[in-house]
């Protein structure tokens, strides 16, 4: 069997990408610049991210019977990823998601879930010895909340580190958090998950202290150029991110959550674990598009 340290849980979507001046607003048609086609989803980004960045990733999604999907299968094999669970609904489409992005790197982004939605727990079921084994569970929110919450029971239940990356943003049970071991909302997430705005150290430190109280053993806050915020039983830092000039931050998340998992698993310290992720996201928005912009070891280390 192939030797996972991290299992990947999630997404898997075909990026259609347009950069223009500015965003457009209700009922505005923009002529924009180039367009571009890349492979992207939450879960296949973070997949690739903790590929590239070292680690072992077997790979759990669903993708349609069509051109899309065969694409993203093999470019993540490509990638050096375990694809064998990669499961194929034949009755609806793969997931697509439509991003515009503006001259300040700032993007608006709308998915079609297609198949992602259908990824359910006897698709989970198949690959449960992996999940079961590996040190981490890295998971996402665009599939659908009953296998999220049962691919993080399997691996509460066999004592595997669970993390989870509440996006897109949605109320979460308290089920659901007594399993996870890392949580990373960024500042909007944060908020929908515990209804406090947060807007610096003190409303992130109140807003992870109630997550923390529902049974989340770490809680990392994404801040965007600002960096990450931690809360432990023990700690309760800022780790400022990297500068850069940024020119899309398409999968600035999903990069830090690969490198996120991959240094939990390889045992560094939660701030050494939270700066690498740090210096990778940095990297990745000074490139653009989704799975191309993030960065290999090699750049990080």
């Amino acid at each position: 069997m192939y030797q996972t340290k991290i299992v990947v849980i999630g997404s898997t979507n075909t990026d259609m990408v347009i950069k223009s001046d500015h965003l457009p607003a209700p009922g505005e048609t923009l002529l924009g610049g180039t367009f571009f086609m890349n492979p992207g989803g939450k879960g296949a980004n973070q997949a690739v991210a903790a590929s590239r960045l070292g680690g072992k990733v077997t790979f759990i999604s669903k993708t349609g019977n069509d051109i899309f999907g065969e694409q993203s299968v093999q470019n993540l094999k490509n990638e050096g990823i375990n694809t064998e669970y990669m499961a194929v609904d034949p009755e609806n489409p793969s997931g697509i998601a439509l991003i515009t992005v503006d001259s300040m790197a700032e993007n608006c982004i709308v998915v079609a879930p297609g198949s992602n939605m259908t990824l359910k727990p006897d698709d989970i079921d198949k690959a449960i010895k992996h999940i079961e084994l590996a040190e981490i569970v890295l998971l996402q929110l665009e599939i659908a909340i009953e296998t999220v919450e049962y691919a993080a029971q399997i691996a509460f239940r066999n004592k595997r580190k669970v993390i989870l990356n509440p996006a897109p943003a949605q109320k979460l049970s308290d089920s659901l958090l007594k399993t996870i071991y890392i949580l990373t909302p960024n500042e909007t997430e944060a908020e929908i998950l515990t209804g406090v705005k947060v807007t610096g150290i003190d409303s992130a430190e109140k807003a992870a202290g109630i997550l923390m109280n529902k049974g989340v053993e770490i809680v990392i806050i994404t801040m965007g150029a600002n960096g990450a915020f931690i809360n432990t039983d023990s700690l309760s830092e800022l780790i400022p991110a990297p500068k850069v000039k940024a020119v899309d931050t398409t999968a600035a998340g999903d990069t830090f959550n690969g490198a996120l998992a991959v240094a939990v698993s390889e045992d560094f310290n939660i701030e050494e674990a939270v700066k690498f992720a740090n210096k990778a996201a940095s990297i990745a928005v000074t490139k653009f598009g989704a799975q191309a912009s993030i960065p290999y070891r090699s750049e990080v280390s």
